[in-house]
């Protein structure tokens, strides 16, 4: 073990766990919790605080995949670890985990994570567990055996159990799964960006591609690595043998045979993992129209994006447990989501604490939470399809959205549910960000931890503020009654280039009924252009054949007689002149 002190960070998100670790760690010389959070996005904000003052004050995080129940939250805090090696590549990452499928863990290995304990594991060997990590090494304990990372292949299967009856079963299995873990990983990445909106045909075909050769690889993998006998009994337990560990795309998905209903997390993982790989695309706002957020940082953006679809996960599994019907829904909307929004600020703004504003010492959560009623009125009341897709994601009834009835597994479900997701991400955060630059938008410390470079001066954020004031303006007045006529709703969608407006067809009767006062009167004006339209179009129209007629067949060729004739009248005097001035000279 090495005499280098060790500093571990802690991400759990259950308060007893964190409790009595950090308790038990604290106790044992050389070793330091640093710190100990509940959330992922809790844990970037130090490690980049850390980052700028000494990266030496952590050099191990041991993590929990999300709350170690939904197949969601676990997915996401695999997308988790890949953002932590991403930003962090050379901090060491020990999962200790509630977590026992050997896909995951493949998985996780795959993507970078240095190690593995299960939750339960005895002190001493937890704490060697991390002193290996921290120096570099690996350690996945798997069942009752700790396998270390092996330095070949003559290693790995000398450490498997002399009495089992397949002596290379485990080193081709693991072959098998590792490879098709990172092979799902990249088929959903690519999967995730043939639904983006208004790609480029060329890059349409070379995604659409490398997805076939990715199908292929899968299907090759698993015809190479697995025996004939295992193919044959691939459904059937294997009693004298250790059963065939499912990869990690089968742990996830229905099998054919299988209803769909009977597997309610497949189609919410498809779904979030496609949104998590399309938060990593730029996130600059290129509609006409202003966003809240746009006064963060990029990464702030992406940060609170991330952590709202945290958020939604969590409430979604809540839903499912407490058995909602699907008819309560309607009732429960605007609960849904005020409870977001109040999550989304409590954690987002957590950090922070309290701040000094003047004289007062105020506690920023709390005081954002205030504007609930300006918020929902606003911005969470008008965010569209909720119930739609709350009903996909809890109970997979089919969406139907453009007039148009999408099948729950379809390829265009996903599409139209992702196109949904992304704006109710996308408007709970600007609500999220509207308390603040109602209230706080001037504080300093704000300025320093989330503006970007170009909101730093007062000038530049009122200018900000009075754009966001208009736009309100314009949307409650001009085009939110212009949207109810025309039957349609914009959406909000991150696309390659970054956040882009669409629309979509939907039935707004009601709300269209509900319109008075100058929304109304802007529909009446666009009901008398569209009546009237036509018949002035047509009128423009004959009026504008009469005058051309008029100026070209009339006056037109009056004006070209007349021309005609002064010039035939100036060559008749030229002709005249030449006869006299030839006279008189013979007269001389």
């Amino acid at each position: 073990m090495s005499d280098r002190p060790l500093r571990l960070l802690l991400i759990d998100q259950d308060p007893i766990f964190r409790l009595g670790l950090r308790v038990a760690l604290e106790a044992i010389p050389n070793l330091e919790v640093t710190g100990v959070v509940e959330t992922d996005t809790t844990a970037l904000q130090i490690l980049a605080e850390i980052a700028q003052e000494d990266p030496k004050q952590v050099n191990l995080v041991v993590l929990e995949f999300g709350n170690g129940r939904s197949i969601t939250s676990q997915q996401l805090g695999l997308q988790f670890c890949r953002q932590l090696k991403a930003l962090y590549p050379n901090l060491p990452i020990l999962l200790l985990s509630s977590v026992q499928e050997q896909g995951l863990l493949l998985a996780a290995k795959s993507i970078g994570v240095n190690g593995y304990c299960p939750k339960g594991t005895p002190l001493p060997e937890l704490v060697a567990a991390m002193q290996e990590v921290a120096d570099g090494g690996e350690y996945w304990f798997r069942n009752t055996e700790v396998i270390t990372t092996p330095n070949s292949c003559t290693d790995a299967i000398n450490r498997v159990s002399p009495n089992s009856p397949l002596p290379f079963y485990r080193q081709r299995n693991n072959l098998r799964l590792s490879g098709i873990a990172y092979i799902d990983v990249t088929l959903a990445a690519v999967t995730a960006q043939l639904q983006v909106p208004g790609l480029a045909v060329l890059d349409r075909a070379v995604l659409a591609g490398q997805r076939r050769e990715l199908l292929a690889a899968r299907w090759l993998l698993n015809r190479l690595l697995v025996s004939s006998q295992e193919r044959q009994e691939e459904d059937i337990p294997v009693a004298d043998g250790p059963p065939l560990t499912p990869s990690l795309s089968s742990a996830i998905q229905p099998r054919q045979t299988v209803l769909p209903l009977l597997n309610l997390g497949t189609v919410q993982f498809n779904l979030f993992a496609s949104c998590v790989t399309k938060l990593q695309f730029p996130l600059r706002n290129v509609t006409d129209l202003p966003l809240e957020i746009d006064i963060f940082r990029e990464e702030k953006k992406r940060e609170l994006l991330y952590l709202i679809l945290q958020k939604l996960t969590e409430q979604l599994d809540e839903l499912r447990a407490s058995q909602l019907d699907v008819n309560q829904l309607y009732e429960v909307k605007n609960i849904l989501l005020r409870d977001l929004w109040q999550a989304a600020i409590t954690d987002f703004f957590g950090k922070f604490s309290r701040i000094k504003i003047g004289n007062q010492n105020i506690g920023i959560v709390n005081f954002l939470l205030q504007n609930i009623e300006v918020v929902q009125r606003d911005i969470l009341n008008k965010i569209p399809l909720v119930i739609e897709l709350y009903s996909y994601l809890i109970f997979q009834t089919e969406l139907i959205i453009d007039n148009t009835s999408y099948p729950v597994l379809g390829t265009e479900a996903k599409s139209q549910a992702l196109m949904i997701l992304e704006n109710l991400l996308i408007q709970v955060a600007n609500g999220v960000v509207q308390p603040l630059l109602n209230s706080l938008a001037d504080v300093e410390i704000m300025k320093e931890n989330l503006y970007g470079r170009q909101f730093i001066s007062t000038r530049e954020i009122e200018r900000f503020r009075n754009d966001l004031s208009w736009k309100y303006r314009l949307i409650n007045y001009i085009e939110e009654p212009k949207a109810v006529f025309e039957s349609r709703y914009d959406l909000f969608v991150i696309a390659p280039r970054g956040i882009a407006k669409t629309s979509v067809y939907a039935p707004r009767n009601q709300e269209l009924a509900r319109l008075s006062n100058i929304p109304l009167i802007v529909t009446l004006l666009l009901e008398f252009s569209d009546a009237i339209a036509p018949r002035l179009k047509s009128l423009l129209s004959f009026l504008g054949s009469g005058i051309v007629f008029i100026l070209t067949q009339i006056i037109g060729r009056g004006l070209g007689l007349i021309g005609r004739g002064i010039l035939q009248g100036i060559g008749s005097v030229s002709l005249l002149e030449k006869n006299l001035r030839r006279n008189s000279d013979r007269t001389k």
